[in-house]
């Protein structure tokens, strides 16, 4: 499966030898479809040109080569909008006053916020009110499981904690700062991750690599009194089961009977297996490249250990194939085509599949969509589409009004009940099981139903002023 995406290409051409002409000739023969000519420079004898060119294929290295052998056509550079985005990094930082005078100055910085200084040392509880802690989280990832590129490193994972910084704040209003930690030693993570919590109201974990993750946010809620969440497993885990109990809702099917089957247990499968059980699923079956995860089974992930007590109740053994014979639900965040024709034609009949690898899913939606009732993914051009992005921005916005010590499982309980309740029972069906990342009512639902949560179970230490308990359906 192939990503679109356009190229801007600056070109060197000698008059003399070669045409505009020839350069379209060439880059329509090898896939491309220009859309944009600007003339940058016209000389006497070169011309130089930025050709803006639409490409099927985002790794497509054929129009480069071809442009490069052609006679009197130099290739300047190369560049794409989604590297020119980039450019600089995408976040900053705005002052919220202007300094203008000394006056200004005295206020913001010296001598006048000593005084601000010393009622904070006296009261630590009046950094939320008197400092930026109450509307800021920091945004944690040491690199080793950035998207499906791995371990890639803390230099290469900044423009995506870049861009999570971005979604906090257009979606929430929530300032949110990379730290890319140049460190795997989940022991140094954590004393990092501690020693500047202090000037963070939440801390979000991302592409931590799997079993360690599990540990290290453990550690790290148990040990910090502000909330901490790995998006990747629990952000992951909410919107599958918001989506879920829609499309099971659409196909007439209960949560407690559904025969739910989730391939892929690294850090999402866990926790979406876990949430499923807490959410009153009575028969999930969780699958790994070791097959179906069983009792008495001696594995060394700990979390496969106990996932095996308390999936699997019918007691199945062997890989895929054996686990969906039958199965309501597939549920994928494994790996890009595990799942196959046939073993979709083998599960029940009005059969779901949330085929959430990304950007290849675990089957092809166009090989699926004859046989199965529901079909979910995780990109972006097909309906259905199971987002993080549904879920973070309430989470945390919620659990930073209400100074939430943790995100407890009631909290992520009642954010995939707020995410499913945004789509109303006469928008419901097939094509529109989970709401648009774009719809403005997610952030409003989940932040709602967290401080609800959050105040029901003891976590919050805050009742927001505009909190009234009910949220708008």
């Amino acid at each position: 499966m192939t990503i679109a995406t356009t190229m801007i290409i600056r070109l060197d051409i000698e008059k003399s030898v070669a045409s505009f002409g020839d350069v379209a000739t060439g880059i329509a023969g090898a896939g491309g479809d220009i859309v944009a000519i600007d003339v940058i420079r016209a000389g006497r004898e070169v011309t130089t040109r930025d050709i803006t060119v639409n490409v099927a294929d985002a790794g497509n290295e054929e129009i480069i080569r071809v442009l490069s052998d052609m006679p009197g056509i130099k290739v300047v550079n190369v560049s794409d909008r989604t590297f020119l985005a980039h450019l600089g990094g995408k976040i900053e930082i705005i002052p919220k006053l202007p300094i203008k005078n000394r006056e200004d100055l005295s206020q913001v910085y010296t001598p006048g916020v000593a005084r601000v200084s010393m009622a904070i040392a006296e009261d630590k509880s009046k950094a939320y009110t008197l400092t930026m802690k109450r509307n800021t989280v920091a945004v944690v990832t040491d690199g080793t499981a950035v998207l499906g590129l791995g371990d890639i490193g803390a230099e290469a994972a900044m423009p995506v904690m870049e861009g999570k910084a971005m979604l906090f704040k257009q979606l929430a209003g929530i300032d949110a700062f990379p730290l890319c930690l140049n460190t795997k030693d989940p022991d140094e993570i954590i004393r990092i991750v501690k020693a500047v919590s202090p000037g963070f109201g939440g801390i979000n974990l991302e592409d931590i690599s799997s079993p360690r993750c599990f540990d290290i946010e453990r550690r790290l809620a148990e040990e910090l009194d502000i909330p901490v969440f790995h998006d990747d497993q629990h952000g992951t885990a909410v919107v599958a089961l918001a989506g879920l109990l829609n499309a099971l809702t659409v196909v007439d099917k209960t949560l407690e009977t559904a025969k739910i089957v989730v391939a892929g247990i690294g850090a999402a499968g866990v926790s979406i297996c876990n949430l499923l059980l807490a959410a009153g699923a009575g028969h999930v079956c969780a699958v790994d490249r070791e097959g179906i995860l069983c009792k008495g089974v001696p594995y060394t992930n700990e979390e496969w250990r106990k996932l095996a007590f308390s999936t699997n109740p019918e007691g199945i053994q062997g890989l895929l194939g054996e686990a969906v014979k039958g199965a309501d639900v597939f549920i994928g965040v494994a790996g890009g085509g595990i799942l196959n024709v046939e073993h979709v034609k083998s599960m029940a009949q009005d059969s779901i599949v949330f085929a959430m690898a990304n950007p290849i899913p675990e089957i092809q939606p166009e090989l699926a969509e004859p046989h199965v009732r529901i079909l979910a993914t995780g990109r972006s051009d097909y309906p259905n589409q199971i987002n993080n992005v549904l879920c973070f921005p309430g989470i945390f916005r919620g659990a930073l009004d209400c100074r939430a010590r943790t995100v407890n499982l009631e909290m992520k309980l009642a954010a995939a009940r707020a995410i499913a309740a945004v789509v109303q029972p006469d928008e419901l069906n097939e094509l529109y099981i989970i709401p648009s990342i774009f719809n403005e009512k997610v952030v409003e639902h989940v932040r709602g139903a967290v401080i609800e949560a959050a105040i029901r179970t003891g976590s919050a230490r805050r009742i927001p002023p505009d909190y009234t308990g009910r949220q708008e359906k």
